[in-house]
């Protein structure tokens, strides 16, 4: 079998790596930095510890499979993963706030019309509808498939938008998330939760075509997981996988280029100058100048990875908190600000919001504290990347800091009086870690808008250089990258007459 040097140790690049390697390919994967995981890392400090990528797992069928194909051991033998529920709690700027229980249609809706009344519960309901709809009509070909040559079919937007007439003017249909809670769920709190849900993808309700339903429709249809020990206990759990089907890892290890020979990836030259040899090369990061000298990797209307704009990152900031976790806390907390427009102007135009969109996440886990005296809580936001703001400030990254810990409040009553130390985790500290141009994070692939929001295929016009994880098909989130990894899998070891998933 073949030899494969893949670049990069993110979730996708390992995905694809363990199924190579299955596959009986003889597969090393080199990493610029000292571990994996790639957007799943971990900050460890005095007993406490914290997720510093994503909080939750969403669809955990894609690592279930991952692990079926890859070994005898299930995903479940090797991490623990917990229900949670209720999913998630959101607070709005009016003081109204509703608890959504994990993977239950009637519950959410239910739920709604209890705490915000109006009928909510029944438009949520009307709204997903529409959403399973698109994602029947969307999933194969815009997540279980190579991306078609003939892309284009996917520039047109799955979502069944509702026909609004209008007295003496033309019927209108929502084309975007923003018109979707505006027009269709008219209703502020529920086109806030809709925003919510977008701006969590790194996505801008204004912008974000309508298909992006699908996020809360795969939420709240599949439920939201906590993987115990911290996400970065999954990263480890397929790093182990991989290891367990001999594939290499050479760690600070950073690519210069991929080399070409007679017209096709021939290996890899790292940044010391040595050269590996190898017949195919999977690329787990986002494609930069000079990957390939002298080469395109794509061809007029091809897709090609997303352009900055619109790009966002990640602020977090992890408290060490005096005080153990009260036995009703909810593990996930939304707190929406009064204006959410004013806070997408700021995010999406290269600045900070006065009053962003926190999510509040307080896992009950022992692992993640040095004692039941004790509780570790993380805060996260959508911000712009590293570069329109200068996130090394350290007075801004203080008084942002702050701003979050400020509206956590209402979420965790005191919280500003247990804080026994604070951890900021900024885009610069993500764009040093990864590798990411202003430490941005890719949002998932989504159908609509004439294909804007689609990323590079797998395949590239180079032979025997295929893309991995978040910055190609499908896009980003844990869920997406697992399936980018199965897609170039599949890619390699079927060629051509690959198709996906039956």
């Amino acid at each position: 079998m073949a030899r494969i040097a893949v670049i990069g140790a993110g979730m996708g690049a390992m995905a694809a790596a363990a199924r190579l390697a299955v596959a009986g390919h003889r597969v090393t994967v080199y990493e610029r930095s000292g571990t994996y995981g790639g957007s799943l890392g971990q900050h460890a400090e005095e007993g406490f510890a914290f997720d510093t990528g994503p909080g939750l797992l969403h669809l955990p069928a894609v690592h279930r499979d991952l692990f079926v194909k890859t070994g005898k051991e299930p995903l479940e033998r090797c991490v623990t993963l917990a229900q949670v529920d209720p999913a998630s709690r959101h607070l709005f700027a009016d003081g109204t706030s509703v608890s959504l229980p994990n993977a239950s249609r009637a519950g959410t809706v239910a739920a709604l019309d209890t705490a915000l009344g109006g009928g909510a519960g029944a438009k949520w309901g009307a709204f997903l509808d529409r959403a399973r709809d698109a994602w029947d009509r969307s999933r194969r070909p815009l997540l279980e498939e190579p991306l078609r040559p003939d892309w284009q079919v996917l520039g047109r937007d799955p979502y069944p938008a509702e026909e609004r007439r209008r007295l003496l003017r033309p019927a209108r249909r929502a084309g975007t998330v923003a018109e979707i809670g505006a027009w269709e769920l008219a209703e502020p709190r529920l086109a806030a939760l809709l925003d919510g849900y977008a701006l969590a993808y790194g996505l801008d309700p204004l912008r974000a075509p309508a298909s992006a339903a699908l996020l809360p429709y795969m939420e709240e249809t599949f439920g939201s997981w906590y993987v115990m020990g911290g996400m970065r206990a999954l990263a480890r759990a397929v790093y182990e996988r991989c290891l367990a089907r001999k594939v290499e890892f050479v760690l600070g290890a950073e690519v210069a280029r991929v080399v070409e020979k007679d017209g096709r990836a021939a290996g890899v030259e790292l940044a010391d100058g040595t050269v590996a040899e190898a017949a195919h090369v999977v690329l787990g990061a986002r494609p930069w100048p000079g990957l390939v000298p002298g080469r395109e990797l794509w061809a007029d209307g091809d897709v090609t990875v997303r352009p900055e704009a619109g790009a966002s990152g990640r602020f977090v900031v992890m408290l060490s908190l005096r005080g153990g976790r009260p036995a009703d806390a909810v593990h996930r907390t939304v707190v929406h600000p009064a204006d959410g427009a004013a806070e997408r102007e700021a995010v999406f135009g290269g600045r900070t919001a006065a009053h962003p969109t926190v999510t509040v996440l307080r896992p009950d886990d022992p692992s993640t504290r040095p004692d039941a005296e004790h509780e570790a809580v993380t805060l996260t936001a959508t911000v712009a990347p590293h570069g329109p703001v200068d996130w090394t400030d350290e007075v801004l990254r203080t008084r942002y800091a702050d701003t979050l810990i400020d509206a956590a409040d209402a979420a965790v009553p005191g919280l500003r009086e247990r804080v026994l130390r604070t951890r900021v985790r900024t885009p610069a500290e993500t764009a040093a870690d990864t590798g990411a141009e202003g430490g941005a994070v890719p949002p998932p692939a989504l159908a609509g808008a004439g294909g804007a929001f689609l990323h590079a295929a797998n395949r590239t016009r180079l032979p025997g250089l295929l893309l991995a994880g978040g910055w190609s098909h499908p896009g980003g989130g844990l869920a997406h990258a697992g399936m980018s990894g199965a897609l170039v899998a599949g890619t390699v070891v079927e060629g051509d007459a690959f198709r996906g998933s039956q």
